[in-house]
């Protein structure tokens, strides 16, 4: 069956698929929907065959089963990884194989499928993963909206990059005006979603009895006032990217609900008696710590096993007092034009030495009540008006940080800076340092550096 039927297409004018699954059945029911698609197929049954015609390829998109006679799909995605970075790879998993489909994802697969497989959803991983950007492209252009050149910065950017080239959902975490939605717009806009929408939710903005609506729709006559058919959140966003703000306060009800609505792809209106397939990308995004909402019970465990596939960390602004500089100046031309006051050199120290608990957004409403109160074409120290946390010299640097948060933050900026300075070897960098490999491991993960 190896790729008999699109051996009879011109395959120079065709994207190739490659399946991997040792079930011929499968192959055969994979194949058939492909060359309906127009795509060539070419079908083998193992980890060494599939990493054999991996080297003969190219090709635009790998699907492959997880249990395989010599290995399993994870190899497969490593070595796709390894060699082949730029093929998208999705896997199939057994149904109600969570646990595998999350390490998929971590392993650097582009999405996943669930037996038995539906043919719908495949057309629609397919479509997705072939609009992919080219990974060739200029990894070094600026991305509109993050500012500042920060070793923290510099590794948002690069995070961003490679999380618009998978489908995994993505946890964003972060301080309240870190740019935890600006983030999730940029990773949107550099995906194969772009085209899609972008539906921002803030969970906790919704009422409880409301929440089921929201998200899913609702038929006419479900209930009182549903005087007509409407789609939810899910269909709004289908195509593209749901972005679920405030994650953490979402009721523990709606929770179970929104798992099955992950895990299956599929949603149910209020007052449906069938589910309709969903195709949506998940970003969720709180300021408060997941991990402890779930040893507190206040957040169910598999639903934040099922959105924390990866995350991404923004630091908050007094992690990159570099930043604040070029911040100012970007802040400043939006509010005032051309004509803009500039900083005074004390000015800008005393914001270098301000903890900005509110972060970027902080930093805005200070700007913007600066230029309403200063008279000339200097800004001030006292135009800002920043109130230190107590008299001490040092609680004006850190606000309300704690001992703990403030040589954590030092901690993070040296290393990031040795990593930067040595292209990212870490055994470099802990050389540099003056600690070992080990102890330098053991911070990274602390720290949660990736």
């Amino acid at each position: 069956m190896s790729g008999t039927r699109s051996d009879r297409r011109p395959r120079e004018e065709l994207s190739r698929v490659l399946v991997v699954d040792d079930e011929a059945d499968i192959r055969e029911l994979i194949d058939l929907t492909l060359v309906r698609m127009g795509l060539a197929a070419e079908c083998v049954g193992s980890v060494g065959e599939a990493r054999a015609a991996l080297d003969a390829g190219p090709f635009q998109l790998c699907l492959t089963d997880m249990r395989l006679p010599d290995g399993v799909g994870l190899d497969i995605v490593r070595y796709i990884g390894d060699h082949h970075p730029q093929t998208p790879v999705a896997v199939i998993t057994a149904f109600g194989s969570t646990e595998n489909a999350v390490a998929a994802l971590k392993a650097g697969a582009f999405d996943y499928l669930a037996k038995p497989v539906g043919l719908e959803q495949l057309r629609a991983l397919v479509k997705s993963a072939l609009r992919l950007p080219d990974g060739g492209r200029d990894s070094d252009e600026a991305l509109p909206g993050l500012i500042g050149d920060s070793p923290a910065m510099q590794q948002v950017r690069e995070m961003i990059e490679k999380l618009a080239r998978s489908q995994a959902p993505i946890y964003i975490s972060g301080e309240s005006g870190s740019g935890k939605e600006l983030a999730a717009r940029l990773i949107h806009a550099r995906s194969a979603r772009s085209a899609g929408n972008f539906v921002p939710v803030n969970c906790g903005a919704i009422p409880e009895n409301l929440m089921e609506s929201e998200f899913f729709g609702y038929r006419k006559g479900a209930f009182t006032g549903a005087e007509g058919d409407r789609d939810g959140f899910f269909h709004a966003a289908s195509g593209g990217t749901l972005f679920l703000d405030e994650v953490a306060d979402l009721p523990l009800a709606m929770q179970v609900k929104l798992l099955r609505a992950i895990q299956e792809k599929r949603v149910r209106k209020v007052g449906a008696v069938t589910e309709e397939p969903v195709d949506v990308r998940i970003i969720c995004a709180t300021h408060r710590n997941l991990r402890d909402c779930v040893d507190k019970g206040s957040f169910r465990q598999d639903l934040y096993y099922r959105l924390n596939v990866i995350e991404l960390r923004m630091p908050p602004l007094r992690e990159r007092i570099e930043d604040i500089s070029p911040l100012v100046d970007c802040i400043l031309l939006r509010l005032c034009g051309e004509g803009r006051p500039r900083l005074s050199d004390e000015a800008l120290k005393a914001m270098q030495l301000y903890a900005f608990p509110g972060n970027v957004r902080e930093l805005e409403n200070i700007l913007e009540r600066a230029t309403a109160l200063s008279s000339g074409a200097v800004i001030d120290s006292q135009d800002l008006h920043l109130e230190p946390e107590d008299n001490g010299s040092e609680a004006v640097g850190r606000g309300s940080e704690t001992l703990d948060d403030y040589l954590n933050r030092l901690e993070r900026q040296a290393i990031l800076e040795a990593l930067q300075k040595t292209d990212g070897n870490r055994t470099a960098a802990a050389r540099l340092l003056g600690v070992t490999f080990r102890s330098m491991r053991y911070r990274l993960e602390r720290l949660g550096i990736e």
